[in-house]
């Protein structure tokens, strides 16, 4: 059985809000989530690592959670692969429908895929996500140096005196950029190297974890 490789690091410095957007609630700890179902519209998905098609949105029966799942997103080098293949990404813009008197901020993020990396090889996962019209988040790395073939897993996390609370009351979008890359570096030019945002048995989820904020007056 494949064992998931792991690691975590935090968001960067914090987020600079506009005059008026922080919430009101406090910063240090979220309201539980809101009783009533969220609903998540995917108005575009763009980039070369998720064709139309090829990636679906779902939201968690608690909401605490949405998950996107890809299908055809994976970056290689070596072997037949084009020259660019090596670099593959993805934008997902998407209108997350709150119940009314509430607000959310992205606490973090869990990653999954699997990677087949040959000895001198080398994969990079790149993600960040913000609200439309707010600064956004900056974007967190991870490396997988080969050789390498196994699952793997990387989760960011937000400190809550960073999280970046949708204004209450107003509609803005949610976009979440999300970048595979692969480095043939020093490995045998003839064999290909990879690295996905899926699994051999097409199970595998990139998850968003939400935290919630009762607006003022709810």
């Amino acid at each position: 059985m494949r064992k998931a490789m792991t690691a975590s690091a935090a968001c960067a410095a914090a987020l600079a809000l506009a005059g008026g957007l922080a919430p009101s609630a406090s910063a240090t700890t979220d309201d539980p989530p809101p009783s009533d179902r969220i609903v998540i519209d995917v108005l575009t998905v763009n980039g070369s690592g998720c064709p139309a098609g090829t990636t679906a949105v779902a939201t968690a029966s608690d909401n605490t959670a949405f998950t996107v799942t890809y299908s055809n997103y994976l970056a290689q080098a070596g072997g037949d692969s084009r020259a660019t293949d090596f670099r593959k990404n993805c934008q997902i813009n998407l209108r997350v429908h709150v119940p009314q008197g509430f607000t959310y901020a992205i606490a973090g993020a869990d990653y999954r895929g699997f990677a087949h990396l040959e000895d001198g090889a080398s994969g990079l996962e790149r993600a960040n996500y913000y609200h439309q019209g707010m600064q956004q988040s900056t974007p967190v790395s991870h490396t997988i140096k080969g050789s390498f073939s196994d699952d793997w897993q990387f989760s960011d996390r937000t400190p809550v005196t960073e999280l970046v609370f949708k204004p209450c009351g107003e509609d803005r979008n949610f976009n979440v950029n999300t970048e595979l890359r692969v480095n043939k570096g020093s490995s045998d030019a003839s064999k290909t190297s990879f690295m996905a945002f899926d699994s051999t048995d097409g199970s595998v989820k990139t998850t968003y974890h939400f935290a919630w904020k009762r607006c003022p007056g709810a």
